[in-house]
């Protein structure tokens, strides 16, 4: 049985349709723990873009949106990343109905942008 595209596939196809040229940083472990393990870069991204406005930290997910943010917030990477000059999202998908009343479904991003703001 197929799961279909990931959501950091998913992401990678939003994020370049949006001008940006980007790029997986997640490496995969197979040999960590019993079934594998994903490390993200610094703890916190899958995916690294760049375009004229600078350089994105992109975190992407399905529907649990609020512990990939509480991960975001708590890491102190995160912080230095922006005081750097980086800026991180989060983007999150879920399916939503293309109309009220309608069963017919659609991929849509969630996207949290993240400041200095959020860590004081």
């Amino acid at each position: 049985m197929s799961k279909g595209i990931s959501n950091t596939s998913r992401t990678l196809e939003y994020i370049r349709s949006q001008g940006w040229e980007a790029g997986k940083v997640e490496q995969f472990n197979p040999y960590a723990g019993e079934f594998g393990k994903r490390k993200d870069l610094f703890g916190i991204f899958d995916i690294i873009a760049m375009g004229e406005d600078g350089i994105i930290g992109i975190q992407s997910c399905g529907q649990n949106f609020a512990e990939h943010d509480r991960t975001i917030l708590n890491n102190p990477n995160s912080l230095t990343w922006i005081e750097k000059g980086g800026t991180i999202l989060l983007i999150g998908w879920r399916k939503i109905k293309l109309r009220r009343g309608s069963k017919a479904l659609r991929w849509a991003p969630r996207i949290k942008s993240y400041s200095v703001k959020d860590f004081k």
